[in-house]
């Protein structure tokens, strides 16, 4: 056994996780070079050495959750050259304008097709709401409702979505609560579709960076786009929302959180997943807040984004013969180790979901929280 195996069965002990065991979540390994591979370049290495094959698990949302759980990760030892990518990491992510876009460009105009596949018939890109639901319909459905309830949405009320995606919740916001509803997004294939989606509606998608916001709203929500901002530019983001949202208004900002703050996102997401990004903290976005918003309502329910990245996982392994024609074999490995990897830190709770409610004055007599 070479030294390299040594060290990574040592990382492991605790998990229950054993190399070419019997178990699901256990790692088959094809590649010997894989061991040598990881311990050089940490958790960038581990997911390369997966799209390139060189290694497989069954059931890799379980062997994450282990991994995260028993925080294995953290034995990996940090050489100089996984330090550098994290470093240059850090300087990349700058959250420029001249960046906005790429979010967009590769990630979200991969394919229409790929995501109509893999999310629900509203095309909602963001953690469902499965308190009473029983499927992946049901949670988005109630996760959109339940915004409208804390936002105290009204027929005839304007309302801003930044980071609208697809055009779910303005789409749903106006066709459910009679609001006129805006949102903006940076791709351009979501805004096309947006718009063939909310046709006849009063509602509209708007091709701009948040930066570039105008005009004066009801409400704001923002969904799901708070991980794409990066922490520089958080109080930017809140600077923008308190001058949009009407002193009497309410904004909900629905984000993933991390347990702790960070300024450079993992390496292995960065490159291959969502480019210029980053998990904010709650103290990160206390921050950013102070003084602009009173904080109303903080709710937590990201075990809920285990259950959604599973279905979204089940979606795409369940059709992928109506996709491989566009996509190759080693993208497949990519996705799914995306949505698993991130099932497994949901299921780990080393990753949260929260909807936080703010104000600009704070709600006289106090708020009152849907759930």
């Amino acid at each position: 056994m070479k030294p390299e195996q040594q060290t990574i069965e040592r990382i492991l002990d605790g998990t229950g996780i054993t190399i070419n065991g019997k178990e699901a979540f256990d790692p088959q390994i094809h590649n010997e070079e894989f061991f040598g591979r990881v311990l050089r370049r940490g958790s960038l290495g581990l997911g390369e050495a997966y799209m390139d094959g060189w290694w497989d698990c069954e059931n890799l949302d379980e062997f994450f959750y282990r991994i995260l759980g028993s925080e294995a990760d953290k034995k990996i030892r940090v050489n100089v050259q996984l330090l550098w990518m994290l470093a240059w990491n850090t300087l990349k992510t700058t959250g420029t304008r001249s960046k906005a876009f790429e979010i967009g460009k590769r990630h979200y105009d991969i394919g229409n097709d790929l995501y109509c596949v893999m999310l629900d018939k509203r095309l909602t890109y963001t953690c469902g709401y499965w308190k009473n639901a029983k499927d992946l319909e049901a949670a988005q459905e109630a996760k959109l409702d339940l915004v409208c309830q804390k936002i105290g949405l009204k027929a005839g009320q304007s309302v801003l979505d930044i980071g609208s995606g697809w055009g779910c919740f303005i789409k749903y916001a106006s066709q459910n609560y009679g609001a006129k509803a805006t949102g903006v997004t940076v791709s351009r294939e979501q805004k096309e579709l947006a718009d063939k989606l909310c046709q006849g509606l009063p509602a509209e998608t708007q091709l701009i960076d948040y930066r570039d916001i105008t005009g004066s709203y009801d409400a704001i929500v923002s969904l799901g786009m708070f991980e794409h901002v990066v922490y520089k530019n958080y109080r930017t983001f809140m600077q923008v929302a308190h001058k949009a949202l009407k002193d009497n208004g309410l904004f909900l900002l629905h984000t993933i959180g991390g347990n702790r703050s960070v300024t450079a996102t993992d390496p292995w997401i960065s490159k291959y997943i969502f480019p210029n990004s980053m998990i904010p903290s709650i103290a990160q976005i206390g921050k950013a807040a102070e003084g602009l918003f009173v904080i109303e309502d903080l709710h937590n329910f990201g075990a809920d984004y285990d259950k959604t990245l599973m279905a979204w996982y089940r979606n795409i392994r369940d059709n992928w013969a109506g996709l491989k024609s566009s996509y190759s074999d080693r993208f497949y490995r990519m996705w799914t180790y995306y949505l698993l990897s991130c099932a497994g830190s949901f299921r780990a709770r080393k990753n949260q979901l929260w909807q936080i409610v703010l104000s600009k004055q704070g709600v006289p007599g106090g708020y009152q929280a849907a759930r």
